[in-house]
Order: C-alpha cells, then sequence, then structure tokens
C-alpha cells in the first residue's frame, strides 16, 4: 500500500486530501474518510459522503477527471455505483 498527497497545480501538496494505492485499486481520501475507489474503469462512491462538501467534490472532481454534472449523470446511469466504503454500521 502507498500513500500520497495529492497535490496542487503548481505541485505543492494538499493537506488532508490522498491518494492510497493498493494492489490494482486507487482510491480517494478526503481527512479520514474514503471517497471513492477506481479499478480499471470501474468506479465506486462512498454513498454518504461522495457530495459532502465543496472542498470534498473538487478534490473528488481533480480525481476522477470529471465535473459533478457528470459524476451525477454517470450515477444515474449506472456507470458509477455507490457503496459503504467506510464500513459504517460493521
Amino acid at each position: 500500500m502507498k500513500v500520497e498527497n495529492m497535490t496542487n497545480n503548481n505541485g505543492n501538496k494538499i493537506v488532508n486530501q490522498f491518494i492510497i494505492y493498493q494492489d490494482d485499486q486507487i482510491f480517494f481520501q478526503s481527512y479520514n474518510t474514503m471517497i471513492a475507489m477506481v479499478q480499471d474503469h470501474y468506479i465506486e462512491l462512498d454513498a454518504n459522503y461522495w457530495n459532502y462538501s465543496k472542498t470534498t467534490s473538487k478534490y473528488r472532481n481533480q480525481f476522477l477527471n470529471m465535473t459533478t454534472k457528470e459524476i451525477e449523470n454517470a450515477i444515474k446511469n449506472g456507470l458509477i455505483t455507490l457503496t459503504d466504503l467506510n464500513h459504517e454500521g460493521a
């Protein structure tokens, strides 16, 4: 497993925004919360937190290279799955 801070356009590390590499999966974590998982071309977003705040959305969009509207359409069309990436209630 490898964890790194996301970086801004100037190459500076962004505090509390992380990309995690584990085997063939890549995760986006904002603060202590998993937001997104990508494996090959398959995307899962956390159902409770994927659109939690303006900051989370900004970096989620950067991670996925998509706009919020594109993400909403992909969810609606079944191309992105909403799930529990944080195992709440477990």
